[in-house]
């Protein structure tokens, strides 16, 4: 007598899959527990690295914060040179090595533009072009100052097309910065020096139309006639 073939049931052929999936889970962890291991500890290290960086990070940003405050008395006074050396006898510690120590947190940056003014008040603008290049901050305001500031480096060596283009730079960083018109202006200014006639003309009455309220739109008319 042939035997009634038993039906297997949806439910009996669910779990008969997750008990597959379980032992070749099993024997795959078993097989590859090591390397399971070693990317576990490897992700937990990541994640306590960056919190780590970001605690240290901070600290760093207040030593910076602190340092930075005493040398800025120095370099308001216009005392370029001790601003960029330090004092050691008032244990004031230069922006130089303000940058050098704490080039990474964000009150390092902002030291990196100061470093860079004091090289160019000094007329050392090669040194100044490499500390304003150096910035890698997150301000728009300093970032458009970093561009300004190498485009007065190109100016002063001379290099007007070079200027022009930090000028443009700039300008474009963000709309909400006050300088932009300033900025726009100066190489307007030089576009003029280098027989660009009509692109500086482009750039005044730009000046003239989007910056009505900026003071500097009042110097751009006596431009304006030099190029019309």
């Amino acid at each position: 007598m042939i035997r009634e073939k038993k039906k297997i049931t949806r439910k009996e052929i669910k779990e008969d899959r997750l008990v597959t999936f379980y032992y070749k889970a099993v024997s795959m962890y078993n097989q590859y527990q090591r390397q399971i291991m070693i990317g576990a500890i490897a992700v937990a290290v990541v994640i306590g690295g960056y919190y780590l960086m970001s605690y240290y990070n901070n600290i760093d940003n207040e030593e910076a914060n602190l340092k930075l405050a005493r040398v800025m008395k120095i370099y308001d006074a216009g005392q370029f040179q001790e601003a960029i050396d330090g004092n050691q006898a008032a244990n004031i510690v230069g922006l130089k090595k303000l940058v050098e120590d704490y080039g990474s947190s964000k009150n390092g940056e902002t030291a990196k533009i100061y470093l860079a003014n004091s090289y160019y008040n000094l007329g050392k603008f090669d040194e100044a072009l490499e500390a304003y290049d150096d910035y890698s901050g997150n301000s728009d305001l300093l970032k458009a100052t970093a561009f300004a500031g190498m485009a007065a480096c190109y100016e002063a060596k001379n290099e007007t097309e070079k200027s022009i283009e930090y000028y443009l730079k700039a300008s474009s960083v963000s709309p909400e910065t006050v300088l932009n018109p300033q900025y726009m202006l100066f190489a307007g200014i030089n576009y003029i020096k280098i027989g660009k006639n009509e692109d500086a003309k482009e750039l005044f009455q730009t000046i003239k139309r989007d910056y009505q309220k900026s003071p500097f739109s009042r110097d751009v008319d006596k431009y304006l006639v030099q190029v019309e």
